[in-house]
């Protein structure tokens, strides 16, 4: 591979962007020409993004800073409706056309955070696209796409793809309707092209053998050459699954996680992931990401500060990460409870009749653990306090003699992440 003469792949390659390219000389001419319309899809399954899309909406905003692109932000109205069967042991649960169009509303604005729709941010050209495939998906005859794009599927090539061959290896079973996810994908490149001259596909290294099988559906079919860029499916250093956490995965949506926890995943990065995650999800200069990166012992503490600060303000704004910041800095540093940690709110008479324990630091209310059995857990291990006690007894109950004089109950997992219950 040649180095890049693009500043668009420059930038992805120096930051640690790309896993697979299918012709990193055809992509860079065409960042160069700056004609790179690019997009990645983005199945509305739940009401908000998580941590792991963060990777392709880094590039994109990186194609439309470097004036390589129009970014498509493709949503799965349609796609949603059959289920990636990509990286799954089990058929994703159908939802229904209201759901979907709800959670599509619901994550829709994550993505001016990080790319411009037209809002005077760019030269007009580069300007950001939101799509629906369910615009031409459902549309379709049935009898008409098997004749026309159908034929062009092999099923013998179809079955060796990882989507399928894993499920299938592992006896579990994979449904007709999930078999055609790829034919369907396939079938969005073309469209994309077709309609706005769309000639790149970014995603997950997990997409590659669904967005191959775009450039080859369109190769049969006439359009101009299609080109894929993938980015890796991150691991922590220690090997963990990038986003996931004890207490669940970690959102992009202010009201399933609020900044501050979303600054505190960020603060709680293992030292040796620091200056990748510098690279990938700020946009300090590659300089000022070298002199962090440096830093040693204690000091790095103060490169996680600064990844979660930067990291916050991208997502939620600046003056949101600097609250959190500041909250981190009350709570932690100087011992006091700061105003701004998460806050529920609880029925002064559920605080009457007594609060569980292990539901009050589940899923219904504070959220810092995924369920009363990982909170049964964590009692065991000594993981949970209430007012800065270890909680020993996993039948105790909150009661509103347990509310402080700021009249709040304070439910700490770990030494950083708390959450106040206020009575009302």
């Amino acid at each position: 591979m040649n180095a890049p003469r693009s500043e668009f792949l420059k930038v992805l390659t120096e930051r640690g962007f790309i896993h697979q390219t299918s012709d990193f000389e055809g992509v860079d001419t065409a960042a160069l020409e700056n004609r790179l319309t690019t997009y990645v899809g983005y199945d509305c399954t739940g009401p908000s993004l998580h941590v792991g899309h963060l990777l392709s909406i880094m590039m994109l905003h990186w194609l439309q800073k470097t004036g390589a692109g129009k970014p498509i932000t493709l949503m799965g109205g349609g796609t949603t409706r059959v289920g990636d069967p990509s990286g799954k042991d089990e058929s994703r649960k159908l939802l229904t056309v209201e759901q979907i169009q709800a959670n599509k509303e619901s994550i829709k604005t994550v993505f001016s955070r990080f790319i411009s729709f037209g809002e005077g941010k760019t030269d007009g050209n580069t300007d950001a696209m939101m799509v629906d495939n369910a615009e031409w998906l459902t549309k379709l005859n049935y009898i008409e796409f098997l004749r026309d794009v159908g034929r062009h599927f092999s099923v013998n090539r179809m079955l060796s793809f990882d989507s399928v061959k894993l499920r299938l290896e592992r006896e579990h079973e994979l449904s007709f309707l999930e078999f055609n996810y790829m034919i369907l994908q396939a079938y969005d490149f073309v469209e994309l092209n077709k309609r706005y001259g769309c000639v790149l596909q970014m995603g997950g290294s997990d997409q590659w053998g669904n967005i191959v099988n775009g450039i080859d559906l369109g190769r049969r079919l006439g359009t101009p050459q299609l080109y894929a860029v993938t980015c890796p499916l991150l691991t922590t250093a220690s090997g963990a699954k990038m986003g996931k956490t004890a207490s669940g995965a970690v959102w992009l949506n202010a009201d399933m996680l609020s900044p501050y926890d979303y600054w505190q995943f960020w603060r709680n990065t293992e030292d040796a992931d620091v200056p990748r995650f510098l690279k990938l999800f700020t946009i300090l200069p590659m300089d000022e990401i070298a002199r962090l990166s440096a830093l040693q012992g204690a000091e790095i503490n103060e490169a996680k500060k600064v990844l979660a600060t930067e990291s916050t303000a991208l997502l939620h704004g600046r003056e949101a990460a600097e609250l959190a910041a500041e909250t981190a800095q009350k709570t932690f540093e100087q011992g006091t409870l700061a105003e701004s940690l998460p806050t529920i709110e609880v029925a002064s008479g559920i605080l009457k009749e007594g609060l569980g324990v292990l539901t009050a630091f589940g899923p219904d209310y504070a959220k810092l653990v995924p369920s009363s059995s990982e909170a049964r857990r964590q009692v065991k291990s000594g993981g949970l306090k209430v007012n800065d006690q270890t909680v020993s007894d996993e039948r105790a109950t909150l009661n509103l003699s347990d509310l402080t004089s700021e009249g709040v109950i304070k439910l700490s997992f770990g030494k950083k992440k708390h959450v106040l219950l206020r009575a009302i």
